[in-house]
């Protein structure tokens, strides 16, 4: 390997590409064929040529069917590869068609070292800056490790549903997901387990919320959704569905079980006075930061005021499995109040003395909510 970029080499002529090679073989490694087939199947296997320098008039295949079958490929390599067609003495109309089928570059090949050097050398940067660009874009768009959107990119599509809100009178809603205590879970187990936990994570909530959605990364172990077109109300319940989920289950990293609680920020347009998409996601943030300041494992929504959530006797059972005994704690007395027939039952069947009348008593106690 020189290190120089590589450049295919098409034409018939074994002559033309001498030529060729001597003008071009101090700045470039070249790579020649003596047709179109021939030099389809090299760019195929050969990932490094970085240009195409080829002859109109070729036997199997020539200039124009390889140009349209790199512009045609789906190898997006192949799609802005450089493609400089050798011109002798060829009609209008023949150039048109080349343009057509997506040529970068026409030379004849009376043309000079210089200047073949130079056309190639502007595509070559062209090419270049076109991929800078578009990695750019991508790396904006797309956080390359987890695959979701970044926050950066969440702006935009908060901004145009806060447009769509505008015009068709409809709420656009945002939520700020976090895990509680990322910054110890990191602490505990490293940042790179605790990126896979929060990883993980996000792409179950990638399969949860609709197509669309927006997902994306608002902070350490923190996400954010904007929902066009959903009000306030469903979004509490998709959160508190989420957070529940996750306050029962159980993550494994490596051979430790790690249990995780989250805290949710909604916020929501018009309902909320915001003026902008970085606005609305803020506002939702600290409703996010506020949950966690509350004890975390709640989900808030600003002055949507909600019921307190009562648990059921299920929900109690799957939250005490899961070692979660202070969630089930404060709804204590009322689960007692709900087992109260059954325990009748049990101890008239069973005849197991259970001592009922002081429960009874216990319960009457102001206080015993």
């Amino acid at each position: 390997m020189t290190g120089l970029l590589r450049v295919l080499v098409v034409d018939d002529s074994r002559v033309v590409r001498r030529l060729l090679v001597q003008q071009l073989e101090k700045d470039y490694e070249i790579r020649e064929e003596s047709d179109g087939e021939a030099a389809w199947q090299t760019l195929v296997l050969d990932q490094t040529i970085k240009a195409v320098i080829s002859d109109l008039q070729m036997p199997k295949l020539d200039g124009y069917g390889l140009l349209e079958r790199i512009r045609s490929s789906r190898l997006r390599r192949l799609q802005m590869l450089p493609f400089i067609l050798l011109s002798g003495e060829e009609s209008e109309e023949e150039r048109f068609r080349a343009k057509t089928l997506g040529v970068s570059d026409f030379i004849t090949k009376r043309a000079g070292n210089t200047e073949l050097l130079t056309r190639l050398k502007n595509l070559l940067a062209l090419t270049e800056a076109r991929e800078d660009l578009e990695n750019g874009r991508e790396q904006m768009v797309h956080d390359r490790e987890s695959g979701l959107f970044t926050r950066k990119y969440l702006e935009i599509q908060a901004a145009q549903a806060l447009s769509h809100s505008l015009r068709h009178h409809v709420e656009t809603s945002a939520m700020i997901v976090g895990f509680d205590h990322f910054a110890a879970l990191v602490e505990r187990l490293g940042a790179a387990a605790a990126t896979q936990v929060a990883n993980r994570f996000a792409r179950m909530l990638a399969g949860k919320v609709r197509h669309e959605d927006s997902l994306g990364h608002f902070g350490d172990g923190q996400f954010a959704i904007v929902s066009p077109g959903t009000a306030v109300d469903f979004c509490w319940t998709f959160a508190e569905r989420v957070r529940e989920a996750v306050e029962i289950g159980r993550l494994s990293v490596g051979e430790e079980i790690v249990a995780v609680t989250l805290s949710i920020g909604i916020a929501s347009a018009p309902r909320d006075a915001v003026d902008s998409a970085a606005a609305l996601l803020d506002l939702a943030g600290q409703r996010m930061r506020r949950a966690m300041s509350l004890g975390g494992n709640r989900t808030e929504a600003g002055d949507v005021h909600r019921v307190a959530q009562t648990v059921s006797i299920n929900r109690a059972l799957e939250l005490l499995a899961a070692g979660r005994r202070e969630s089930v704690q404060p709804h204590a007395a009322l689960l007692a109040r709900q087992l109260l027939p059954l325990l009748r039952l049990i101890d008239e069947e069973l005849g197991a003395a259970l001592p009922l009348a002081g429960l009874e008593r216990r319960l009457r106690e102001p206080g015993s909510s």
